[in-house]
């Protein structure tokens, strides 16, 4: 499942970052990466606001998108 579709505060593990290569080593660079432990904060004007290695980090919902968890 993409990850702007899941529910706020639920812990889920990173299975795949999909899209461009580019997009994938943006993503990678920013701790994305398979197997990692993440959560959705919260969603603020179409960015998602994630909890990933003890940061917090917001994205766009097209970018959580590319994450399946």
């Amino acid at each position: 499942m993409p990850l702007n579709m899941v529910n706020d505060g639920e812990d889920f593990l990173i299975k795949k970052v999909s899209g461009k290569e580019e997009t994938r080593r943006f993503l990678e660079n920013l701790g994305f990466v398979a197997g990692a432990k993440i959560s959705v904060v919260s969603r603020i004007c179409g960015n998602v606001i994630v909890l990933i290695k003890d940061s917090r980090i917001a994205i766009s919902s097209e970018m959580a998108q590319k994450v399946i968890v």
